[in-house]
């Protein structure tokens, strides 16, 4: 199984809201480095961190570039994070439905089909400074 179409199929669930397809993609072990965060370990803990995010944020990602190493076992995405405010997010301004658009990237490592770590990373500052606008 090639990793662009693993990586594929896990943004194109990102895209469509189904978090059971993202997690289909994963291993059960994967984890997860959050930006600003910890790391979290399991599936379980990724559909958390999903549910509370589907909960403050609604987001599509376009502009989606993928680059992966010759033996697959390594990708990233890079993607433009097109989002509105949904509900407060604990320790970050107040929603009130607000835009942004937002450069990301996420960093994966690949074992067989599955994806066993996801990194994302984005600019903190930046959406701070969108949604306070």
């Amino acid at each position: 199984m090639a990793a662009t179409e693993v990586l594929q199929r896990y943004f194109d669930a990102f895209n469509a809201g189904d978090k059971a397809g993202m997690l289909a993609e994963l291993a059960d072990d994967v984890e997860h480095h959050v930006n600003e965060g910890n790391v979290r370990k399991g599936k379980e803990l990724f559909s958390d961190f999903c549910d509370h995010m589907d909960r403050c944020y609604r987001e599509c990602l376009t502009d989606m570039v993928f680059m992966v190493n010759e033996d697959g076992t390594r990708a990233s995405a890079e993607f433009i994070v097109n989002g509105e405010y949904l509900t407060t997010d604990e320790g970050l301004p107040e929603a009130k439905g607000q835009t942004y658009k937002l450069p990301a990237g996420s960093f994966m490592t690949l074992k067989g089909d599955k994806i066993t770590r996801v990194t994302t990373y984005y600019n903190l500052s930046d959406w701070i400074r969108q949604v306070s606008a």
